[in-house]
């Protein structure tokens, strides 16, 4: 295709504004590098936790957006992995040093000079992106959609690694939160014979109603008790009362994840709801070993993310639809 000198990004100026749409030049390449057409960028709670200034230190100006698929239309020249017109995808984690104390240790999640996807480095909000060859994924041929996929590069991720982090689930899982994320692990956990346990926010019948669409055995508010114990709890709202709330519901020797990268204070609880050797622990970021893992389960399931489009223009209306709460499953800005 050809190229051209100029392109379309909704821009984080300063803080405490809202995006604003600027023609910027096309991303220039370093050797290890590929510049994407993008075709789809997801929206995700980190990119509103960021613009909400909850996350306090992103680069500005700053391009968000960090759950990106597209093609390949030029390549650095130390390019090997990929070639132009390869279908990729973008997330979250855009580069580690690969020698610090934690890639050593093969945690590269925890990599001391990182760099961020859509916060350290501009991201999907825009036609065109420059990324890392070794931190961009093949997108299965499953996934003909774009849009489709894209909530895969974070959601997925995240949702994946947290399920993960919860070890040896015997039958009982809890999903707290039942947004992008748990919609897509919930498809994963059913699909490898758990039970899925859904809390939302009081009252939300709709996401109660959604989750038993895709298999969740019980659904209820978060005030509420499932007939069962929790082997494991995942927890995807960033709503720190929800820790001690599924400490009372689970079982002896549950771990309950938080998924979250921003999750308000965690309230005074009583040592007897995390005795019997419950666990707590987070997540943080993702390993590219949860990526290719991901992308090998997803159409095996096959996960289908249920999706809102949206026009690159509208990236604020996606936010502030996020951040009511008003979504069923992800939405996705597009670029065609």
């Amino acid at each position: 295709m050809d190229i051209p000198n100029k392109m379309r990004a909704m821009v984080l100026e300063k803080k405490g504004e809202k995006l604003k749409e600027r023609e910027l030049s096309i991303p220039r390449l370093n050797p290890n590098q590929v510049l994407i057409k993008i075709n789809a960028c997801g929206v995700c709670h980190t990119d509103l936790h960021i613009v909400d200034q909850e996350l306090t230190k992103p680069k500005l100006p700053l391009i968000p957006g960090h759950e990106i698929v597209g093609k390949i239309v030029r390549i650095g020249n130390n390019v090997k992995k990929f070639k132009v017109n390869d279908r990729v995808g973008v997330p979250w984690l855009g580069y580690t040093c690969g020698h610090c104390r934690y890639c050593l240790r093969g945690q590269e999640n925890l990599c001391e000079n990182a760099l961020f996807t859509g916060y350290t480095i501009d991201g999907g909000y825009a036609e065109f992106t420059a990324a890392y060859q070794d931190y961009c994924f093949k997108i299965p041929g499953k996934y003909k959609d774009a849009a489709e996929a894209a909530p895969l590069l974070c959601a997925g991720l995240i949702g994946y690694r947290a399920y993960k982090m919860a070890g040896n689930i015997n039958e009982h899982l809890g999903i707290y939160g039942f947004g992008a994320a748990a919609h897509i692990i919930a498809q994963i956990a059913v699909h490898q014979g758990k039970k899925v346990y859904a809390f939302t926010r009081l009252g939300d019948i709709k996401a109660q109603e959604f989750a038993r669409k895709l298999g969740a055995v019980w659904a209820g508010d978060s005030s509420q008790s499932p007939s069962e114990k929790l082997n494991a709890a995942l927890i995807f709202a960033p709503v720190g009362s929800l820790i001690p709330a599924a400490l009372r519901e689970s079982d002896k020797g549950a771990v309950i994840v938080s998924g979250g990268i921003h999750m308000s204070d965690i309230p005074s609880f009583p040592y007897n709801i995390l005795w019997e050797e419950r666990v707590i622990r987070s997540v943080a970021n993702l390993t590219r070993a949860d990526g290719e893992e991901l992308l090998k389960i997803a159409p095996e399931v096959p996960v289908k993310a249920e999706i809102t489009r949206l026009p690159l223009n509208k990236a604020n209306e996606a936010l502030d639809i996020l951040r009511e709460g008003k979504v069923e499953g992800a939405l996705v800005l597009t670029m065609d």
